[in-house]
């Protein structure tokens, strides 16, 4: 190489360093830790609970899964101390069992909740927990999928079907 080209040579790698060497404009952090991965089967029942107004998955221990009725009067009837001190909170009221859960009339996959109590009085938030509580426990015992539509059926009448908004 002549004394030109090797000056041109280390120029062009000095650049190309420098511009690895100042990256994207992301600037370095110290290490980011998290919790560790769940890892396994999930066993408990399936609640969906609102944790800062937003639905959250949280499971009660248990030993086997529940029919989605039972887990509807478990969701029904409030949280526990351990909920409670996690600061989770429920809009879905006391009065909505008993409840019956039927797969839909239309044989589409959807699935059918029946209640002594008003349907269409309920608050979205109160609406969403319980359709994603009832497909939930729908799709652990093989009843439906995960993705069913929920009608949730009072004396007052019945709500329009809708999936879990969160899947």
């Amino acid at each position: 190489m002549t004394g030109r080209r090797t000056r041109r040579a280390f120029l062009a790698g000095a650049m190309l360093l420098t511009l690895l060497a100042t990256g994207c404009g992301v600037r370095p952090s110290g290490v980011i830790t998290g919790r560790p991965a769940v890892s396994g089967p999930s066993r408990g029942i399936g609640l969906y609970l609102l944790s800062q107004g937003e639905l959250t998955l949280v499971l009660r221990p248990s030993k086997a899964d529940a029919p989605p009725a039972e887990t509807l009067v478990l969701l029904a009837a409030g949280l526990d101390e351990s909920e409670r001190s996690q600061g989770f909170t429920s809009e879905v009221p006391v009065d909505v069992a008993p409840v019956m859960v039927t797969p839909g009339a239309d044989r589409s996959g959807g699935l059918t909740v029946r209640t002594t109590s008003a349907a269409r009085s309920l608050s979205a938030n109160a609406a969403d927990q319980i359709i994603c509580t009832v497909a939930d426990a729908a799709a652990r015992i093989g009843l439906a999928t995960t993705f069913a539509e929920v009608t949730i059926v009072g004396p007052d009448g019945a709500r329009k079907p809708r999936p879990c908004p969160i899947r």
